[in-house]
């Protein structure tokens, strides 16, 4: 009888199409359309027209035997249709524009919610039938109750029936809260969270119409009213809240995987309240479940290889490295995700329809940008200590100057700039600016990043024999090592151990560890500075200049070589010979040498030599 089961999911159903099609900004024009052409669609499909022309066909009933999925699918979408089509009237009732039809187009709304209802509670009547023979699961007509409930008691609302509208929507409330306790999977229980959201409001303001005095306590008044009327609004309510749980029990044990854990943040749950989020998140959590796997290996392996010589250990960073794709692309998904519900929000105008003291859309969104951020830095310093091991020299006899590929410093240094990037955007984050010590500890991380990019930017400037600059980035590291200390010291005793975020460990061995490079660092380059050009800052790297007229004296001085050769340390110099005077005459003898003939001009004549020689040319 199982296998015959039709799997409709109302409120799973509604809840898909409504955000993909124009809800999720309150377009009600653009989810109406597209009722209508999906009503039109289906009737063509389930071959439910009415014939062609003039000539009427009439349907044939629907029965326990034929009806399928589509047949309700087709009730859903009509009561969907006429009602987003009354929300759109009321919409356009209330602009100044229409103010003199805004007694028919409230008429028109009146009339097109009723056809909502009507079509609800169709579709209900034919699940009730279907769960009668079997054919219908608990959970199925516990969705399409809540549905059918909902609308009518916002129908009623809508009247200013608040008594009647606040028992319907109560009983619906208790129902969803069945759904959210008994639910099977992290997505059920977060669809049943938002339509509890979003009625919370509508009971909160029938029971202030009503002049009770805790209307703003929802819980209360529902529990309260559910179980005075819920016998008499849902036939047999009882039996089939208990015939739910029992196939919850039954269908929870084989979807484990789908449970989406419980996210915490400073000792407090972090509520996940849609749909579309829980779905990313579960793809979240699978991925980092395959990172921890993949470190329990990778820590044996370095234990079992710590004495073997080559670059294993480098394999296996790289290996840790490509693990953490799959967790930033899920991490990257789910902050899209969060983000347009965000602007949603925003754009719609409405407020935050979570119950109150809970954490709302803006919250649960600056928490995953905290997740894919810390993610990302740990990547990244997983890959700065991955080249740092793969280019480490290997220990010899003899010491002799490490020889490093040219672009190992420029490397690292790119990577802590992301790290910085990452960092600087976190630290702006609310969830982070609420917490002192987080944003004390995600400072110090910063300065200290700051203070290792400077260390390995030195590197840069020595290989280009630009020492100047060198020691003004060996000065920059200090203060910035000088600031971390400081910041670390400000909001704890002990500044290392409180407050220490899992993916940038920071200890006072690496403080002191850094602080000592960076002053063996500034000792080596002002030593190869001494030695290269005194330190001088004015004088030119790349060329030597030549004293002025240096070449002309060689014309005139004999430059003894041997003698500069000793002078240098080069080579020992011979015995002084003295050099014989030469004398001027013959240094200075003047050649006679015949007058070159100047180019004879050729012979003119006629009016041109005339004008010459009155010109006085010749």
């Amino acid at each position: 009888m199982s296998e015959n089961k039709l799997s409709f999911r109302a409120l799973q159903l509604a809840n898909e199409q409504r955000t993909a099609y124009g809800l999720r900004y309150n377009d009600f024009t653009r989810y109406r359309k597209h009722c209508a052409n999906r009503t039109h669609r289906l009737r063509s499909t389930l071959k439910m027209t009415h014939g062609k022309g003039r000539e009427f066909k009439k349907l044939p009933p629907l029965s326990t035997d034929n009806i399928k999925d589509g047949n309700l699918e087709l009730l859903l979408f009509e009561s969907e249709r006429a009602w987003a089509y009354s929300q759109d009237l009321i919409t356009k009732s209330l602009q100044p524009a229409n103010e003199d039809q805004a007694g028919t187009l409230r008429h028109s709304a009146t009339g097109r919610f009723r056809r909502a209802v009507h079509w609800s509670t169709q579709l209900l009547s034919h699940c009730q039938s279907l769960y009668a023979s079997s054919h219908l699961s608990a959970e199925g007509l516990m969705q399409i109750t809540i549905y059918t409930l909902i609308l009518n008691g916002r129908f009623l609302r809508y009247r200013d029936s608040f008594e009647d509208a606040l028992i319907q929507l109560s009983v619906a409330r208790h129902l969803l809260d069945e759904l959210v306790e008994c639910a099977a999977t992290s997505r059920d229980q977060a669809l049943a969270t938002v339509f509890a959201d979003e009625i919370g409001p509508e009971i909160r303001y029938c029971a202030h119409e009503l002049g009770r005095e805790r209307a703003y306590d929802v819980d209360a008044i529902a529990a309260e009213l559910s179980e005075k009327h819920r016998g008499e609004i849902v036939e047999g309510c009882d039996a089939l809240i208990q015939k739910f749980r029992q196939e919850g029990e039954v269908a929870g044990k084989g979807v484990g995987k789908k449970k989406l854990a419980t996210l915490m943040w400073e000792g407090q749950p972090v509520p996940v309240r849609n749909p579309e989020l829980v779905d990313v998140l579960l793809r979240v959590q699978e991925a980092e479940a395959k990172i921890t796997q993949s470190h329990e290996p990778a820590r044996a392996e370095g234990v079992s290889d710590k004495g073997r010589k080559g670059k294993s250990g480098g394999h296996g960073s790289k290996k840790g490295v490509a693990a953490y794709d799959a967790i930033l692309l899920a991490l990257s998904d789910a902050e899209e995700v969060g983000r347009k519900l965000v602007e949603a929000q925003q754009n719609s105008g409405s407020s935050s329809t979570s119950a109150a003291g809970t954490r709302d859309i803006h919250f649960v969104h600056a928490y995953i940008v905290y997740q894919l951020l810390s993610r990302r830095i740990q990547r990244d310093l997983l890959l700065v200590s991955a080249l740092l091991t793969s280019h480490r020299p290997q220990a010899s006899a003899k010491p002799k100057k490490e020889h490093v590929d040219a672009r190992l410093y420029p490397a690292v240094v790119k990577l802590l700039d992301t790290v910085i990037q990452g960092l600087t955007q976190m630290r702006n984050l609310s969830i982070v600016d609420e917490s002192p010590d987080l944003a004390a500890a995600v400072e110090a991380r910063l300065t200290f990043t700051k203070a290792r990019r400077c260390s390995y930017l030195t590197h840069c400037y020595v290989a280009v024999k630009k020492y100047a600059e060198a020691l003004s980035l060996i000065q920059h590291a200090t203060i910035y090592l000088r600031e971390t200390r400081s910041t670390l010291s400000i909001f704890s005793e002990d500044p290392i151990s409180s407050a220490s975020p899992a993916y940038y460990p920071l200890t006072s061995s690496d403080l002191d560890a850094l602080e000592s490079v960076i002053t063996q660092d500034g000792l080596t380059i002002k030593n190869e500075w001494f030695a290269y050009n005194g330190g001088s800052i004015d004088a030119d790297n790349k060329m030597y200049k030549k004293p002025l007229f240096f070449d002309i004296a060689l014309n005139y001085v004999q430059l003894d070589m041997d003698r500069l050769l000793e002078r240098a340390g080069k080579a020992s110099a011979p015995p002084l010979v003295p050099v014989q005077a030469v004398p001027a005459k013959s240094r200075l003898e003047e050649v006679a040498r015949p007058k070159t003939p100047e180019p004879q001009a050729p012979a003119k004549g006629g009016l041109s030599s005339l004008l010459e020689g009155w010109w006085g040319r010749k």
